[in-house]
């Protein structure tokens, strides 16, 4: 379904037969757009774009040069079984990434939130989640089955190994190896990363007040940097900030299923 009146489409576009093309949509040179693509009010694809697959695009969406969103994920166990990809509202791609589809031995859907900004060259692989207003610089790598929180921001030529979490709010360092999952608003550098102590400037971001920052600023340096055993401290710490909601979504994040556990190594420290 195509609104040619309202849209605008670069005559060398090639335009599957299928394809649902909202009002206001920018197509430009050289692009491609499968039958099962639908974009949504004001998608801008500015050239020598590939969208293929059930791939949906939010409104405003706009997507740079020789992206690839929705193709076949490097997966050798995927035999073109019928997945997606989902971008949400007002996101953007930057030139030469590329976004693969779900899998069906994952959660079948490649999802990215809206407001994010995905620089050049990065790379979402299959069953990613990301969530709203992330941001990630260039280069990097994200493994499949990868989930990032909101607002979380992820450095250049950082790499997330496959199944692993960052948190909301969560700060990954340039050049980092994530291995393990990084709590919601933590700060993490290094080769293989360790905490570096909280995101503090993005939470003042947020606008919360000093008392909540010092909150959980304290229970995190209980969490990380405490005596006796971390699931002794977990514990306590539910007692101790029970009526700090960022407290808890630490904690609910701590206590969700893990396939790798989560990253308690502290730079410089035993831990």
């Amino acid at each position: 379904m195509l609104d040619t009146v309202m849209s605008m489409i670069h005559p060398t576009a090639v335009i599957e037969n299928g394809a649902t093309i909202a009002p206001g949509v920018k197509i430009g040179p050289f692009c491609t757009v499968g039958k099962d693509v639908v974009l949504g009010e004001g998608v801008e694809l500015v050239s020598h774009v590939a969208i293929a697959g059930r791939t949906r695009l939010g409104a405003g969406v706009k997507l740079f040069p020789f992206c690839t969103v929705g193709l076949e994920p490097q997966d050798l166990k995927y035999k073109g079984e019928e997945t997606e990809t989902e971008i949400g509202p007002r996101t953007q791609i930057r030139e030469h990434a590329s976004i693969h589809r779900g899998t069906v031995t994952g959660s079948g859907i490649t999802k990215i939130g809206a407001d994010c900004l995905l620089m050049a060259t990065v790379h979402v692989a299959h069953d990613c989640v990301l969530g709203d207003g992330v941001i990630i610089s260039n280069n990097v790598a994200l493994g499949g089955h990868v989930e990032v929180g909101d607002r979380a921001v992820i450095g250049g030529n950082a790499a997330l190994l496959q199944f692993t979490r960052v948190g909301a709010g969560a700060m990954v360092g340039g050049l980092t190896g994530v291995t393990r999952d990084v709590i919601p608003y933590a700060r993490v550098f290094g080769t293989r990363a360790e905490l570096l102590g909280l995101n503090l400037i993005g939470l003042k971001r947020r606008g919360l007040e000093k008392a909540e920052i010092f909150e959980v600023n304290a229970a995190y340096k209980f969490l990380f940097s405490g005596p006796g055993v971390f699931a002794d401290r977990v514990a306590q710490a539910a007692v101790t900030y029970k009526d700090s909601a960022l407290v808890n979504e630490m904690l609910a994040f701590i206590a969700t299923p893990s396939k790798h556990g989560i990253l308690t190594n502290v730079a410089g420290g035993e831990e």
